[in-house]
């Protein structure tokens, strides 16, 4: 998937503001109705609990993330992805903004 620009969206025009607006979302549903969301992760050390599996996808910036239950602090940028499983949390740490694409599992 390129990710420069999705077509044929429905936009939640509401954003979606976590952590005092470090982190801010916009849902999108596709014509099939697979649900993502787009947004902006600015420069923190945040923690994500999950629902449904995620795969977070980095359109620019870069990131460090580190799964529930690891010790490793990974590196995602531009054009790379990492997959969270349903039900636990993720930490990430932010230095630049961090433009992301969250698929829902």
């Amino acid at each position: 998937m390129s990710n420069a620009q999705i077509n044929n969206v429905t936009v939640n025009t509401q954003a979606n503001v976590y952590f005092d607006g470090k982190c801010v979302s916009h849902s999108i549903t596709l014509a099939d109705g697979t649900k993502k969301s787009v947004g902006v992760i600015l420069p923190a050390t945040l923690t994500f609990n999950t629902g449904a599996p995620e795969i977070m996808e980095c359109v620019a910036g870069s990131c460090e993330y580190k799964l529930a239950g690891t010790d490793e602090w990974i590196t995602s940028s531009a054009g790379q992805q990492f997959n969270v499983p349903g039900n636990t949390s993720f930490e990430i740490r932010v230095t630049e903004p961090y433009h992301y694409i969250c698929h829902f599992g």
